[in-house]
């Protein structure tokens, strides 16, 4: 998952939502349930469509038993990003080899991306980090560790993997939204247009083309991309080994 760093906000806000007494008289108004709650109008309807009301609404219950659990928005926000970082951990032990065990973190953060597209806009608010983001974070870096033991290095590396996963899940995912071969559609009705095809013919744009007599709008290989990238982290390390 993208990294985060802590905001201006964190500062105005006494204590830490994961320390807090879990409290609540209701059988049905816990914590975990307002977060899973939360959590299922963020993937409906998107990030912007929870409140505390709307939540409360969800529960059957009046908004203000929610602030038994939480004090704010913010922490309920908190809350969602650490639930989807606990998805993304791995239950197993790590790959022995620093690459599968890079690949396998990638793996399970994209999926998580896709189920929750919500938490990249969420990530650009810098939630604070909970115990599953650390963990997280823990385990990428103890990935990143089986090539290089330099800590700069090993930030270095799992920054630019993050930054891989996160464009392209972000693509797929709008790609995804667009419905059934969304792409190949929005290539065709681009291909025929007039002037893309007056464009197209001028002979400014051969390699262009190229590209739309072979119907090739767009390749979607995370592995393919992915491992580019790692290859290129394995030769800029293996020169450096005595």
């Amino acid at each position: 998952m993208p990294g985060t760093s802590r905001g201006p906000r964190e500062r105005d806000r006494p204590g830490d939502v994961w320390t807090r007494p879990r409290g609540g008289r209701r059988p049905k108004l816990t914590r975990d349930a307002i977060v899973d709650t939360a959590i299922e109008i963020a993937d409906a309807e998107g990030l912007d469509a929870v409140s505390i009301r709307r939540v409360a609404g969800e529960l059957g219950v009046r908004a203000m038993s929610l602030y038994t659990h939480i004090d704010a928005k913010e922490d309920l926000l908190d809350l969602m990003y650490d639930v989807v970082a606990g998805e993304v951990l791995v239950d197993d032990e790590l790959p022995d080899d620093w690459r599968g065990a890079l690949l396998h973190i990638a793996h399970k953060e994209r999926a998580a991306g896709l189920r929750h597209p919500w938490m990249f806009k969420l990530a650009g608010r810098s939630p604070r980090v909970g115990p599953n983001g650390l963990r997280h974070a823990e385990q990428s870096l103890a990935a990143a560790a089986r090539l290089t033991d330099d800590p700069k290095a090993m930030l270095a590396i799992i920054t630019a993997i993050d930054h891989y996963m996160l464009g392209f899940t972000l693509r797929e995912h709008r790609i995804r939204a667009s419905g059934e071969n969304g792409l190949q559609r929005a290539h065709d009705s681009m291909a025929e247009q007039p002037y893309v095809q007056s464009l197209l013919e001028s002979g400014e744009f051969p390699y262009m083309k190229s590209l739309f007599e072979a119907g090739l709008y767009g390749l979607d290989d995370f592995d393919l991309g992915l491992k580019w990238l790692l290859d290129g982290i394995e030769q800029e390390y293996a020169k450096k080994k005595p």
